[in-house]
């Protein structure tokens, strides 16, 4: 399989993809479906990844994409837990007896993919991962579309898939929901959070209304706590922000938005 190298360009393509991603409205009961399933059995993917040093969405995530989020399959590639898999990778987990576990499988596959002993799971790279694990021949050789393996059931992609191996359909629309836009939906809900820097960070997300307290509207002063507002907002479909950490115009009508009222000290108020 050919291997994109990660780059300052390609993280910096993933974070703008991220910051203006938005779930298709068509689509969005699909979604949140799908993160409250991953959220149900959070304690199960700690328990795989946390050994590994993988966070917990990341291996529901790949659940979802790989196995529909069934427990009675491989992680692998969604082949049935009472035997080895069939499908590629074949004759997965090379060792143990049938039947296995959901964890004894899952643990295979990801150190099979050579997910286990990573230390940066920044939202980028993470996203290059993901990407990654089901291959980069939409970037290669059809670089118009978007993976719909990330982006699928957002705005960020609309059609255009792989039918089979080497073959190509410009017209055909995945199905499938992107790991990109489950990721997105638990950033927005506050179930994860990242930092600035892109880092996952411990706990959900503070809520607009609770960093909006910390924010008094200006058009020329600079705060990280506006930055930190103008980030928490963003993560909220429909709005879109420059995160430049002065809380002018655009920050107070986002908050208008989101709260019903603009900030504090704007002359509208």
């Amino acid at each position: 399989m050919a291997k994109i190298n990660f780059t300052n360009g390609l993280r910096d393509e993933y974070r703008r993809l991220f910051d203006a991603c938005e779930i298709r409205a068509n689509r969005f009961a699909s979604v949140d479906a799908i993160v409250s399933a991953i959220e149900a059995n959070k304690d199960r993917y700690v328990a795989v990844g946390g050994p590994l040093g993988i966070p917990w969405y990341v291996v529901g995530v790949i659940h979802n994409m790989e196995a529909s989020l069934k427990f009675t399959t491989h992680l692998h590639n969604g082949d049935p837990l009472k035997a080895r898999t069939v499908q590629v990778p074949a004759g997965r987990p090379k060792t143990g007896s049938p039947p296995f576990t959901w964890e004894e499988s899952a643990d295979d596959a990801l150190r099979q993919r050579g997910l286990n002993g990573l230390s940066d799971w920044s939202l980028p790279i993470t996203l290059y991962r993901l990407e990654g694990y089901n291959g980069f021949g939409y970037r290669m050789g059809h670089p118009d579309v978007l993976s719909p393996y990330l982006w699928s059931f957002t705005n960020h992609y609309s059609k255009g898939k792989f039918v089979a191996d080497h073959k190509f359909s410009h017209t055909a629309v995945s199905g499938q929901c992107g790991a990109a836009a489950i990721i997105r939906r638990m950033a927005e809900k506050g179930t994860i959070a990242f930092g600035a820097d892109g880092q996952p960070v411990e706990g959900a997300s503070p809520s607009v209304s609770d960093l909006v307290q910390n924010v008094r509207f200006s058009k020329t002063v600079k705060s990280v706590a506006a930055e930190q507002l103008q980030r928490a907002l963003n993560n909220i479909p429909g709005i879109f922000l420059r995160v430049d950490g002065v809380p002018g115009k655009g920050t107070s009508d986002a908050v208008k938005a989101v709260t019903g009222h603009f900030l504090m000290g704007d002359p509208r108020a």
